[in-house]
């Protein structure tokens, strides 16, 4: 209402005080300033420079200052907690991939029962030490990350970096991992997991967890890779999307595994499924290579005895 007023009585509002919640002009303010004849609008060259800075605010990457925020909300419903370092370069680095990584995405869906078979067999026969502690125990994710590293060896052209210059074309798939950590989150990376046994992936995941929470991880052990994973299956999210993060040229959004009806020789059956989402970077991984890659992983997934041998 007061915005409408202000304009049809060509009043400028950066001219005039406002007395509503936060500073807010509301409409008595506009009538006040009617009656007192200020806050009318500038004209010709004066009324043209504000104007001509509008395009550069609008551009600021950073999006609504603190003031314009706060100014929306009563000073007794909200407190303000400073960003850390973590929350800061997250967002830098967020916000740097959308704005300069052509984004595109494939789906599959997964049928696991094979797969959580041949894990709890592999479980039950895992050897003990003198206290009955197993060797090893291994989870969906542990098997993701061998499959996704499977599938990037056996499709090379899908593990690769861009550079302006050249194509970074790696010679191992070093999986990143998504880590939740206490205000952000951080990668340990499994270094040529192509190469290591489930039951090695299983162990170094679980100590290199157990120190990123700890945020004891060192520099090397969460910074490069190929490519990532991204779990969130845990949660029970169904499916999602994740944000590629260089130099990583692509990520795999994991979601829950559900029974859902599937159709087996024309008849109606239920299986165990997970949808899986590949985000990739369209400037070195191009829609039928990533459908390449996610039909590797998915091959894995559902004969996982290959992952074996």
């Amino acid at each position: 209402m007061a915005r409408r007023l202000a304009k049809l009585n060509g009043l400028d509002l950066a001219q005039i005080s406002g007395t509503g919640p936060h500073g807010r002009i509301v409409k008595k303010d506009i009538e006040a300033a009617l009656e007192k004849g200020v806050g009318k609008a500038a004209t010709s060259a004066s009324a043209s420079a504000p104007a001509s800075a509008a395009p550069a605010a609008a551009a600021a990457p950073s999006g609504m200052s603190s003031d314009q925020v706060l100014k929306l909300f009563d000073d007794d419903s909200y407190e303000l907690v400073p960003h850390d370092g973590m929350r800061k370069t997250i967002a830098k680095r967020l916000t740097e991939s959308k704005q300069t990584i052509p984004h595109f995405y494939v789906s599959v869906d997964c049928e696991l029962d094979a797969l959580l078979a041949l894990r709890s067999q592999l479980n039950g026969a895992a050897p003990t030490d003198k206290d009955g502690k197993p060797a090893y125990k291994l989870s969906v994710n542990d098997m993701t990350i061998k499959a996704l590293a499977l599938a990037l060896r056996d499709v090379p052209d899908a593990n690769v970096s861009w550079t302006d210059d050249n194509m970074v074309k790696h010679k191992h798939a070093d999986v990143g991992v998504a880590v939740s950590i206490p205000g952000g989150l951080i990668t340990p990376i499994v270094r040529q997991a192509e190469m290591k046994p489930l039951s090695v992936i299983s162990n170094e995941m679980k100590d290199l967890g157990k120190r990123a929470k700890e945020r004891k991880l060192k520099p090397e052990e969460y910074q490069g890779g190929t490519t990532a994973v991204s779990n969130m299956g845990m949660m029970d999210v169904k499916d999602f999307s994740a944000v590629v993060n260089p130099p990583h040229a692509t990520i795999l959004a994991v979601g829950a595994g559900e029974q859902r009806p599937v159709v087996k020789d024309g008849a109606l059956a239920i299986a165990t499924v997970m949808t899986v989402t590949l985000s990739t970077d369209h400037r070195c991984v191009d829609g039928a290579l990533g459908a390449e890659l996610l039909a590797a992983f998915k091959g894995y997934i559902q004969n996982p005895m290959s992952m074996l041998v």
